[in-house]
C-alpha cells in the first residue's frame, strides 16, 4: 500500500468513528456550553408542521357535529363568536365558541389531517368534565355495567319487595329506590339535563311517601316475609364480602375521596385542613403536564411534592378526622394515585353503615327486621356507587345511623348528629326535630342533655383549628372555605342553576329554588314540634324526609348523596314486616323505654 492510500485509509476511519460517536450520543435536550460558558451547541428542533385546514375550515367541522348545531341553535348568531386554535404537537385544533353572558358555549378537536372531530362538548360540558359521560367514570367500569347494576338491583327487589302482593306500595317504594338508576344511565351517557331532570320524580315521590308514614306514624303493610331469616343473613354476608372485592379490584378516588387523606396528613402533621390543601397557582412543577398544559402536582410550603387539590377543604372537620386511621396505617404518598387510605376508609363506613343498620332494625323490630335493613344497605346499588367512588358520603350517614340506634339517650342523640353535622352540613336539618324527640313538651328538661352531647361533638370537631397559631384566623379560614363556597357554587347538577346558560329552551328557576329553601327551613321547624310526641318510626321517616327535601333545593346535587337518607327510608317503609307496637319513651327518665317488639 503506497503512502497516499494509507493517509487516505486512516483519514476515512478517522471520519468513520467521529460520525459513529455522534450517532451514539444523543441529541442535546436543551443549550450546550464550554468551559468559558460559549455556546458550542444547540438543540435541534425540527420545523413544526404546517397545518393542512384552515381555521374556517376546522370551525366549520366542528359546528358541523349535531350536538355542536343543535346546542348553538338555541343562541342568535350575532352573538357567536369562534376561534380555533392550530397545535403543532398533537396537529389538531381546539375550536370555541363564545355567546354573551353565557362565556363558553361549545368547544372541541378537530384533527388537522382527517377533519374528524375528536371531542365536542357543549354546554355544562365544557366546564364540567364530570358532565361529559364515559364509562366508569364514577365508581369504575364494574359498578357501572349492565350485569353487575342490574344483578343489585334484582337482589334489591327480590329480597325485600313483597312477592305475594306485585302491585303493593312496598314494591312501589323499592322501585322508586332504585328509579335513580335511569337518571345515571343519562349522565353516563353525557346527558345532564336529562339526567338531572329525572331524579326529581323519585325524590318528590320518597318526600311525600315519608311525610306520609312520619304524619300517620304506620308502617306500610306487607304480607308474611317469603325468605327466611337465613336466607337473607347468608345474602347480606355475601353481598358484604361481594361489595369488599369488587371495592379493592375495580374502583376509583375521585376528587371528595382525595380530600380526606389530605386533610388527615394535614392534621396529623400539625396543621388545621383549612386553607392549608395543595394548590397549583406558581408554585415549582414537580410532575407532568396534561393535554391542556396544566401541571397538578407541584412543591407546596410544606416542602413536599403534592398534587393539587384546591377545593377540597370545604367539609366538617370531622370528615378529614375519619380518615385518620387509614391515613396511620396506609400514610399518603402526596399523589393521586390509588389511595389505599382513601379505599379504606370507604369500605369501614359502608360496613359501618351496614352493621348499624341491623343493630337499629334488631334493636326496634328483632332479629328479621334488623337482618332485612342490614340487606337492604348490602343490596342497593348506590350505597356501593359511593363505596366504589371511595368518596366520604357513608360517613354521614353512618353518624346518623348509630345516633338513631341510641335515640332514646338524648345525649348520644345530640352527640352523633353533632358528629353528622360536622362532617356533612345536611345533617344539621334534622338537628332540631332530634333536639325535641320523643316529647315536645320535655324538650326544657331534656334538651339540655342533648345540647350537652352536641357540644361534646363540637369539641371533638372542631379542636383541629388550635393546631394553628391563630385559632381565630383558622376559624376565619374554616367559614371562607366551607359555608359560603358551597352555598355560592355553580352546578348543572340541578334543576336550580341552568339560567346561567343563557340558553333559549332551558329554563332558569333560581326563584322557586329560593321558594324552596324557605319551604325546607320551614319544615324543619314545624317536625321539632310536630307531632308533639313522636315514636320511632316518626323519627326515621321525617328525618329521612328532612333529609330528601334539604337535597330538592341543593344547587349541586349528586348521586353519591341518595345513601344520606336510604337508611332511614329503608326503615320507614320495610318496619311493617313485623307490625311493631307503637314505642314510647318513658317521662321519668330517658333511659326507661319501651321500644319496639316483635308482634307475636
Amino acid at each position: 500500500m503506497t503512502r497516499a492510500a494509507a493517509a487516505a485509509a486512516a483519514a476515512l476511519l478517522a471520519l468513520t468513528l467521529t460520525a459513529a460517536a455522534h450517532a451514539a450520543s444523543p441529541p442535546p435536550r436543551g443549550p450546550v456550553y464550554d468551559e468559558q460558558g460559549r455556546l458550542v451547541k444547540v438543540p435541534y428542533a425540527p420545523a413544526a408542521p404546517k397545518p393542512v385546514l384552515t381555521e374556517q375550515q376546522a370551525l366549520l367541522a366542528f359546528m358541523s357535529v349535531p350536538k355542536v348545531k343543535h346546542w348553538l341553535a338555541r343562541y342568535p348568531k350575532k352573538t357567536l363568536v369562534k376561534q380555533a386554535t392550530y397545535d403543532s404537537k398533537y396537529r389538531d385544533w381546539e375550536a370555541k365558541v363564545w355567546s354573551g353572558k353565557a362565556g363558553q358555549i361549545a368547544g372541541g378537536r378537530v384533527d388537522d389531517l382527517s377533519a374528524i372531530v375528536t371531542e365536542a362538548f357543549t354546554g355544562p360540558q365544557v366546564a364540567w368534565a364530570m358532565a361529559r359521560g364515559g364509562n366508569g367514570a364514577f365508581g369504575g367500569k364494574k359498578i357501572n355495567s349492565l350485569p353487575v347494576w342490574l344483578g343489585f338491583c334484582a337482589a334489591f327487589l327480590l329480597g325485600l319487595g313483597d312477592l305475594r302482593r306485585p302491585f303493593s306500595l312496598r314494591n312501589l317504594d323499592l322501585l322508586a329506590l332504585l328509579s335513580f338508576s335511569v337518571s345515571l344511565w343519562y349522565f353516563n351517557h353525557g346527558h345532564v339535563f336529562a339526567s338531572a331532570s329525572l331524579v326529581y320524580p323519585g325524590l318528590a315521590y320518597l318526600l311525600a311517601r315519608t311525610l306520609w308514614i312520619g304524619i300517620r306514624d304506620r308502617p306500610p303493610p306487607t304480607s308474611r316475609p317469603l325468605w327466611p331469616i337465613w336466607v337473607l343473613a347468608a345474602a347480606t354476608v355475601f353481598l358484604g364480602g361481594f361489595k369488599i372485592g369488587l371495592n379493592v379490584r375495580d374502583s376509583n378516588v375521585i376528587d371528595a375521596g382525595f380530600a380526606g387523606p389530605i386533610g388527615a396528613q394535614r392534621i396529623s402533621t400539625g396543621q388545621s385542613p383549612y386553607g392549608n390543601f395543595p394548590i397549583e397557582d406558581d408554585l415549582k412543577p414537580c410532575g407532568p403536564a396534561d393535554r391542556n398544559g396544566e401541571i397538578r402536582e407541584r412543591i407546596q410550603t410544606n416542602g413536599r411534592c403534592e398534587a393539587a387539590n384546591p377545593s377540597g377543604d370545604t367539609y366538617g372537620p370531622v370528615l378529614y378526622q375519619s380518615y385518620l386511621p387509614g391515613y396511620w396505617i396506609f400514610g399518603w404518598t402526596g399523589k393521586w394515585d390509588d389511595l389505599p387510605s382513601a379505599h379504606f376508609t370507604s369500605i369501614a363506613f359502608d360496613l359501618l353503615c351496614l352493621i348499624g343498620l341491623g343493630l337499629v332494625g334488631r334493636r326496634f323490630g328483632g332479629n328479621r327486621l334488623g337482618v332485612t335493613l342490614a340487606f337492604a344497605w348490602a343490596a342497593y346499588p348506590f350505597a356501593q356507587y359511593v363505596s366504589q367512588s371511595n368518596t366520604n358520603d357513608a360517613i354521614m350517614p353512618a353518624f346518623l345511623i348509630f345516633g338513631f340506634w341510641l335515640s332514646t339517650s338524648h345525649w348520644a342523640r345530640g352527640l352523633f348528629v353533632g358528629l353528622a353535622g360536622w362532617t356533612k352540613f345536611a345533617a344539621l336539618i334534622v338537628a332540631p326535630m332530634w333536639l325535641t324527640y320523643p316529647e315536645f313538651r320535655r324538650t326544657r328538661r331534656t334538651g339540655l342533655w342533648f345540647i350537652g352531647g352536641f357540644a361534646v361533638a363540637t369539641v371533638l370537631a372542631f379542636w383541629v383549628l388550635f393546631l394553628e397559631p391563630s385559632p381565630l384566623h383558622a376559624a376565619h379560614e374554616f367559614w371562607k372555605r366551607t359555608v359560603p363556597t358551597q352555598v355560592e357554587r355553580d352546578s348543572p347538577f340541578s334543576l336550580w342553576d341552568w339560567g346561567q346558560y343563557h340558553a333559549a329552551g332551558i329554563p332558569g328557576l333560581s326563584w322557586l329554588q329560593k321558594v324552596l329553601d324557605a319551604v325546607v327551613l320551614g319544615g324543619a321547624i314545624v317536625l321539632a314540634v310536630l307531632p308533639r310526641k313522636k315514636s320511632p318510626l316518626q323519627l326515621a321517616a321525617l328525618t329521612a324526609a328532612l333529609l330528601i327535601g334539604f337535597e330538592v333545593v341543593l344547587t349541586h346535587w349528586f348521586y353519591l348523596y341518595l345513601p344520606w337518607f336510604f337508611a332511614f327510608v329503608a326503615y320507614a317503609v320495610l318496619a311493617g314486616d313485623l307490625r311493631p307496637a307503637e314505642a314510647t319513651v318513658a317521662s321519668k327518665d330517658e333511659h326507661q323505654t319501651r321500644e319496639l317488639v316483635p308482634a307475636g
